[in-house]
């Protein structure tokens, strides 16, 4: 029976729940410190990308079907909407999850390189609140002060540290960082999560 054809299930939402929930402690773990840190804040992406991308390919390969990147890229968006952070943060995490859904749904969720991609893509939604920052800093350094989502204090080290070679790290250093991640979750998938019978 081909599952891709069938919406999600109760037991898939369940799994999609319990991964969402890691996925997300493994982007805090990698990146919380960086975005903790005003002077190093843009690349927080960078390490979010870490450290997620082995729990992030098992539940590709758990629930084999459209639907749960996209779910977990809404459910962060609604955390970092509702705890205050830019809006933009959680735009990314929308697109990021969408995309990152249909790209893994090209590969019909069993190609290494689209779920390897697809991570990128993923990871790539963390950048969205920066991204913002770098195009409009005055809109976005107002809009964070009025409504004491941030210091002054704060925004203004971000500020001193904001230029084009960092723009272009934490892009650059997402991809890659998100690639490697993502690379090692597929080799432990093939070696250890099929022989241990985790996943088929």
């Amino acid at each position: 029976m081909n599952q891709t054809k069938k919406g999600l299930s109760a037991k898939d939402l369940i799994v999609t729940g319990v991964f969402t929930a890691l996925i997300f402690g493994c982007i805090m773990l990698g990146g919380g410190f960086f975005a903790a840190a005003p002077a190093l804040t843009f690349y927080f992406p960078v390490g979010a990308s870490l450290l997620a991308g082995p729990v992030y390919l098992l539940m590709i390969a758990k629930v084999k079907k459209f639907g749960p990147v996209t779910i977990a890229g809404v459910i962060m968006a609604l955390f970092t909407f509702m705890t205050g952070m830019h809006p933009c943060m959680s735009l990314g995490y929308l697109a990021g999850g969408i995309l990152a859904d249909l790209t893994a749904m090209l590969g019909k969720h069993s190609s290494s390189k689209m779920n390897i991609l697809s991570y990128i893509i993923f990871s790539l939604g963390n950048t969205g609140s920066y991204l913002a920052y770098f195009i409009a800093p005055e809109s976005w350094v107002r809009f964070m002060l009025e409504g004491e989502r941030a210091t002054q204090d704060y925004v203004d080290l971000m500020s001193e540290s904001a230029n084009t070679f960092v723009l272009v790290t934490m892009l650059a250093g997402t991809v890659l960082v998100a690639a490697l991640s993502a690379f090692v979750g597929s080799k432990l998938l093939k070696k250890q999560f099929e022989k241990a019978g985790i996943v088929k």
